[in-house]
């Protein structure tokens, strides 16, 4: 890979005629010797690079866990409100990265970024059930009811049938966590209303079995390490 590319690709706040201007100056160390050209070739998985005295590690994907706060979008294309691209700190953006699943505008917690479009494909996949958990309040007390109900399938308006899901009541009596193994649009809130109840704060606090940081502050962004990476889609 040319170094001024392997250099963008990892520090998006450096484009490749900045990468040029800080080779010139001396900046840029190649396995220890300073750069003499942006556009030499080096092998990524093994060069050590440096700007600045800097050390940049190579990662070919990047996977961000963010505590999405409410009032953002999960989307890649600018509106009226903030998207998750928008939230997250700059050295972090590179191209091709985007939310691998959604939550509502209104809805809490962790949404997964990444560029890794083969992992977000086996992620998404309506045959892989990746099972994502929930923080539900109520707006009326739960019924010891709801369990049965959930893990028959239930089928919410329109007539969409859905595949079980796992309720777990908490010592609050309006508060309650429920486990889905599919996405379809605003589930969790159509799934109480057909139950004569109402969602009034959700938040999702675990993507397969990788649970979200609890010292995480909303609108907060932690790179999710490889060896972490296969908790997000096994149960």
């Amino acid at each position: 890979m040319r170094l001024d590319r392997f250099i963008s690709s990892q520090r998006t706040d450096l484009s490749r005629s900045d990468v040029k201007a800080l080779v010139k100056k001396g900046l840029v160390t190649v396995d220890g010797s300073k750069a003499k050209r942006a556009d030499m070739q080096i092998d990524e998985n093994t060069a050590s690079v440096a700007v600045g005295g800097e050390e940049i590690a190579y990662r070919q994907f990047l996977y961000l866990m963010l505590n999405k706060p409410q009032g953002v979008v999960c989307s890649t294309k600018e509106g009226a409100c903030p998207t998750v691209i928008d939230i997250i700190p700059e050295e972090y953006r590179r191209p091709g990265l985007f939310p691998a699943g959604r939550l509502d505008k209104d809805t809490e917690g962790f949404v997964l970024l990444t560029d890794d479009g083969q992992l977000a494909h086996k992620m998404l996949s309506p045959r892989s059930h990746v099972p994502k958990t929930y923080f539900v309040r109520l707006e009326h007390p739960w019924q010891p009811s709801y369990k049965d109900e959930f893990e028959r399938g239930m089928t919410i308006d329109g007539g969409e049938k859905c595949l079980p899901a796992e309720f777990a009541p908490l010592e609050n009596e309006n508060e309650c966590e429920l486990i889905l193994h599919e996405g379809k649009f605003h589930q969790v809130k159509r799934m109480f209303e057909a139950l004569g109840n109402k969602v009034v704060y959700l938040k999702r606090t675990k993507i397969g079995s990788l649970p979200l940081d609890e010292k995480l502050p909303l609108g907060g962004v932690l790179e999710i390490m490889h060896k972490d990476v296969e908790r997000l889609h096994t149960h």
